[in-house]
Order: structure tokens, then sequence, then C-alpha cells
């Protein structure tokens, strides 16, 4: 390698070049070994070029919702009205509808008494069709949402780790396809009480190694301290000695976007979608 090789820089300090005037030569030289050229792509890039994404829904029937006829309860009924659960499936619907490759989104339902046995049910189809839990689009989601309210009974206990597993279950075949091309979206609607935390993170974190993310939304004046720790922007999720490969969380409490009863669908937007093309292209990059 010569001294006029292309590979071999110079490092110029100025200060010094001026205090020492024509006495200064460089400070170094920087030589360039190799370079490789590597391209980054992004998630429209993966979206264009065949992903796949699944949105489904999973929503709260449980008792600490309010009984439906109470007009305090979150699941209130109410002709002509929505309450806080058609709200947050309208307005967070409309956001992430226009992820999904086809419009047919399957709703969960979790914590209630299911007919026709009145069994308690940790995770049921929201049409209350067994063989088919798809809804077509946000109206789809709402009638099946309606129905099924009047039908079944709010119970508990609030668990998220059986919806989760639900969903990881698919997004693990997928995964395991010659040509993955498919990747799942969870949508959680909850008043954010949550009673299986432990089986929630362990899911989460058996569920970060594959093409999956979960937004939880959070509906009425609940605390929500646990749904932040699940988000756990600061730091991978951990249970015991298990710990997260990726985010794959994002929450987003309902009522930090309306003020005096109006809206900021801008910001929601910006808030529901914030992550998760970060948490995509994390995923497409390991």
């Amino acid at each position: 390698m010569t001294a006029n090789d292309s590979r071999n820089f110079p490092l110029i300090n100025e200060k010094k070049k001026q205090k020492k005037g024509s006495k200064y030569k460089d400070s170094g030289t920087l030589v360039l070994n190799s370079v490789t050229m590597e391209k980054f792509y992004s998630f429209l890039d993966f979206i264009q070029a065949g992903l796949q994404m699944n949105v489904s829904f999973a929503i709260d029937f449980t008792a600490s919702n309010g009984a439906p006829r109470d007009p305090r309860s979150l699941h209130h009924i109410q002709h002509g009205a929505d309450n806080q659960y058609t709200l947050a499936l309208r307005s967070v619907g409309e956001i992430i509808q226009d992820y999904d490759f086809d419009k047919q989104f399957p709703v969960l339902g979790f914590g209630a008494r299911i007919p026709p046995s009145g069994q308690v049910a940790h995770d049921f189809f929201v049409t209350l069709d067994q063989q088919n839990p798809y809804c077509t689009g946000i109206p789809g989601v709402l009638a099946a949402y309606q129905n099924c309210i009047n039908q079944v009974t709010l119970y508990g206990p609030t668990n998220f780790s059986p919806v989760i597993e639900h969903v990881a279950t698919f997004a693990r075949t997928y995964s395991q396809m010659p040509n993955p091309s498919n990747y799942f979206v969870l949508l959680i609607i909850t008043d954010g009480i949550i009673t299986d935390m432990e089986d929630t993170k362990r899911s989460i974190i058996a569920a970060s190694s594959l093409p999956m993310s979960i937004i939880i939304v959070g509906v009425g004046d609940e605390d929500f301290d646990a749904m932040e720790e699940l988000d756990s922007d600061d730091r991978r999720l951990s249970s015991g000695v298990q710990q997260a490969e990726r985010d794959i969380v994002q929450f987003v409490e309902l009522r930090r976007f309306a003020a005096n009863g109006v809206w900021n669908k801008e910001a929601l937007a910006q808030s529901v979608l914030a992550e998760l093309p970060g948490q995509v292209l994390a995923y497409m990059k390991k």
C-alpha cells in the first residue's frame, strides 16, 4: 500500500494547522482496509415486498368493567352512543386496519361466562361461532361485539396470557414455514386490572422471538402501572431468569387523547403505531 493509495486518508486538525502553518502535516492517517456496502430495509420495503400483517382483537369482558346496564359501566349499552369499548374499537381499529392485508379480523374475548353452558372462558370467539372467528372490517368487529355483550355474563379473572398464547400459536406456525411472510399484531382492549401478571410476562417473553407484536389499549380511569410495566420501553421485559428477546408491546391509554370531548385522532394514530414499524424491523433483522 503506497502513501498515495486512495485507502489512506490524512487526519487534519484545523486548529493545529492554523497554529503551526506550513510545519503542520497531519495528525495521523486513517487507513481503510475494506469497505462493505449494506442495504437497510424500511418497514414499507417489507410491506411492498409482500409482508402480510394479520391483526387480531382481544376484548376484556371481565366484571371489573361494570355491569353493561349500569350507565357507569365501560360496557354500558346505549343505543346510538359509543361506550369505552366501541370507542376504542372504532378509533384504534380504523387506524390499525389499514395494516391488515385482507381486513378479516379474528376477535377474541376473555373473562366472561359464555353461552350455552355459562362456563368461564379466557379465550373465546366474540362471534360466539367456534367455526368462524372472523369479522369483516371494523363494522363487522363492532357488530360482533354488540351481539356478544348482550349474550355473555361479565365475570373474571382478567387473564391476558390465553389470548396472547392463542395468537402466538399462529405466529409460531407461520415462522417455521420455508419463506415466512406473515406478521401478527394482537390488539388487547382492557380496563387494566390484570390478574395473571407473571403468566402474561412469560407469554410475552416467549412471543418476543416470533413475528408478533402486542398493542394494549387501556380504557377507563384505572391505574395502568401494570400495563406500563409490560410495555418496558427502558429495558427488556423479564420474569425470573427469562428475558424478552426484543420489545413487542406498546401501551396506549385512550383517555389521554380526549380533551373536552374532542378526540385528537392524529396523536392517537401516532401513539398506536409508534413502535410497530420498529418492532417489525427488529424481527426481520434477526
